[in-house]
């Protein structure tokens, strides 16, 4: 092992005294000027009194301009300490080097590695230095580049993110393959809905095992073709969950040096079926009315919504929604769906059923529903509008003095909303009419309507609170 002292001399030269005597002094100073960027001799106090630049511009703009000036009074206020230790440390053997500034006046600092070694009787010093502008230049390119590097990994994060949020919001099925083994790497929620499989249970999968036994020689063609063609287009196939055709939609591409296939699957009715222009104008409007609708299957599934029924549940995108329950956010724990749904079935729509929405985020919201059914293929399907209510849902009708729905109206609800519901809907009718008439009577003296009405006065400040007649500064004033 080589110590401190042993690597010190072996820098240095072994017997300069007896090779380099008698060197001529201008032969000196050439190779100084040739070996350093910059040359100077200081004398014993420290006043530059020569100097070399390799450089020539250097030494056109600030060599002569040193001459008769302290070295420490050319550089910036934050490197004259360094000055100042170099000059003194440099009677010894193993001077180290110091980085300083020198301001040049028009531009940015002159960095610089200076090391010093005295000489002479007299106390002279030779400064040698080293140019550190090429150094900096490299380090701001690469901070620069370092920079751009940061700039495009964020671009392409993002751009995966927006990539990724499109894949899982599509409406159609796209599976992610391998080209060579045909196994399944990714499935979008619309994959997996379609399929009938987890997104779990599709990773790994063999692409030709999702299909009815009739469909497999169409499905190897077809992934044959993938891979010699940019784009294969609707190829016909059944699926092996319930032989429902769909059209397969393939192109290649290629993902760190490895072929991956993009397959697109559509019902073989939803791709080819061409909507009219009205029909596409009748669903614009369904998803511009300020209502939610929602589309329901046999089985209480939902098939689409709307944008207000996203707000109203408080979720983000349809694909949320779409082959959920509707069970998972309308109507209170018990049989209320289920009166709702027989109701339609048996006669076929279904008004001013009063219930409750649940958000994703916790809230619940009063709501009433008017619903009809439709035949879809086989099985019927349900469409739903769903109202909020709060207390517009019969209090805020009661602007006049008769009752919103007559007795026959009330009758006709029988069987299609639960007894509850229009129970305390007619009682909180009576009620409010009840107050409004003891007010009235009694020229808004509140405490004689609460009398009339056989209420104690905090009982009928209650009321009047709920049923939302009461003002802002309303209290137990007597009146």
């Amino acid at each position: 092992m080589v110590d401190g002292a042993s690597s010190a001399s072996q820098a240095r030269f072994t017997a300069p005294g007896e090779l380099l005597r008698g060197l001529d002094p201008e032969g000196v100073g050439d190779l100084l000027a040739a070996t350093a960027d910059v040359a100077l001799v200081l004398d014993g106090g420290g006043i530059v009194r020569d100097t070399a630049f390799a450089d020539a511009d250097l030494a056109g703009s600030v060599g002569r301009q040193w001459i008769g000036r302290r070295l420490v009074d050319t550089v910036t206020d934050e490197t004259r300490p360094k000055i100042e230790e170099l000059i003194h440390d440099s009677g010894q053997r193993t001077s180290r080097s110091r980085q300083v500034n020198h301001p040049t006046g028009h531009g940015p600092d002159l960095p610089m590695r200076y090391r010093a070694v005295r000489f002479g009787e007299d106390g002279r010093i030779v400064v040698v230095g080293r140019d550190l502008r090429p150094m900096a230049a490299l380090q701001q390119r690469l901070v620069e580049a370092q920079q751009d590097m940061e700039r495009e990994y964020t671009r392409i994060r993002n751009a995966e993110k927006r990539y990724r949020l499109l894949f899982q919001l599509a409406s159609e099925a796209v599976l992610i393959l391998d080209s060579n083994t045909a196994r399944i790497l990714e499935a979008n929620p619309a994959a997996s809905l379609l399929l009938g499989l987890e997104p779990k249970k599709l990773i790994g999968r063999g692409f030709e095992d999702l299909f009815a036994d009739a469909s497999r020689q169409a499905t190897r063609s077809f992934l044959a073709a993938t891979r010699i063609a940019p784009r294969v287009d609707k190829v016909h196939a059944q699926l092996a969950l319930d032989s429902r055709s769909v059209l397969m939609t393939g192109s290649l591409y290629r993902q760190d040096g490895a072929p991956h296939l993009v397959v697109l699957l559509s019902r073989m009715g939803e791709a080819s079926a061409e909507t009219s222009i009205d029909e596409a104008n009748i669903l614009r409007l369904v998803e511009a009315i300020p209502e939610a609708f929602v589309v329901i299957a046999a089985d209480r599934r939902i098939l689409t919504a709307n944008t207000a029924f996203l707000d109203l549940v408080q979720a983000t995108s349809v694909v949320q929604v779409r082959g959920e329950s509707i069970e998972r956010w309308i109507g209170r724990p018990g049989v209320e769906v289920d009166v709702l749904f027989s109701n339609l079935r048996a006669h076929g729509n279904v008004r001013f059923f009063s219930t409750v929405a649940r958000g994703e985020l916790g809230t619940t919201e009063d709501v009433e529903i008017v619903a009809a059914s439709a035949i879809g293929g086989s099985a019927p399907i349900f469409g739903l509008t769903i109202r909020a209510t709060g207390w517009r849902g019969g209090r805020e009708r009661l602007g006049g003095r008769e009752l919103p729905r007559t007795v026959e109206q009330f009758t006709e609800l029988v069987g299609r909303v639960p007894m509850k519901n229009l129970v305390r809907e007619t009682t909180d009718l009576i009620e409010r009419l009840c107050i409004e008439a003891a007010l009235e009577l009694t020229r808004e003296n509140r405490a004689s309507a609460a009398e009339m009405l056989g209420l104690s006065r905090q009982a009928f400040y209650v009321k009047l609170r709920r049923y939302g007649l009461a003002d802002s500064d309303d209290g137990d004033s007597g009146r």
